[in-house]
């Protein structure tokens, strides 16, 4: 990938360390928003930090939608995700710089995650919108950026684009070096 704006797929194994558990726990994080059965979609999985714990709290009969814009980040994703023995529950799926692809999935996703990645996209409004349609009305969006790289400045810009697709926030839940927000589809 030659766009300097992206996480490079080198740093993904960095991304994806247990360690980094102590400062995001998934379990945590998702457990309050996820149900089994439900229909998940993480967008900018990287190599299935928060993909995999999903899957496992979705359930047998769930489905996770693990959205990357890297081969080598799905790769790596997938090989975790046999590891952990969910496969059969998530769906790697390569996006394109300029579209998520996801319209196949329109009004079916339950929940969505936007982790610490909306800032590496050239065209927000385009990913929100996509995003928006994937989600079924009612469906929630945890969204999320780090502190170190967008000022509140700019998150506040971006919430404003969630805001206009449609989105209305329903609070901003506390993240370890992030701002965020939870989100519903209207």
């Amino acid at each position: 990938m030659k766009d300097k704006s992206i996480c490079p797929w080198q740093a993904g194994p960095m991304l994806a360390a247990s360690t980094r558990r102590l400062i995001h726990n998934p379990d945590r994080l998702l457990r309050p928003y996820l149900a089994e059965g439900m229909m998940v979609m993480d967008i900018g999985c990287g190599m299935g930090f928060f993909t995999v714990p999903m899957a496992k709290m979705i359930g047998t009969e769930g489905r996770v939608i693990a959205v990357d814009i890297q081969p080598e980040m799905l790769a790596g994703m997938v090989r975790y995700a046999g590891k952990e023995g969910v496969t059969d529950r998530v769906e790697p799926h390569l996006c394109r710089p300029d579209s998520l692809r996801t319209e196949r999935w329109n009004c079916t996703v339950d929940f969505a995650l936007v982790f610490m990645m909306l800032h590496e996209v050239p065209e927000q409004e385009r990913m929100i919108r996509e995003l928006y349609n994937a989600l079924r009305t009612g469906g929630r969006l945890l969204f999320a950026e780090p502190i170190v790289h967008v000022d509140k400045k700019r998150y506040v810009g971006e919430l404003v684009k969630l805001k206009s697709a449609g989105f209305r926030v329903l609070t901003a839940p506390k993240i370890s070096l992030c701002r965020s927000a939870l989100l519903e589809r209207t």
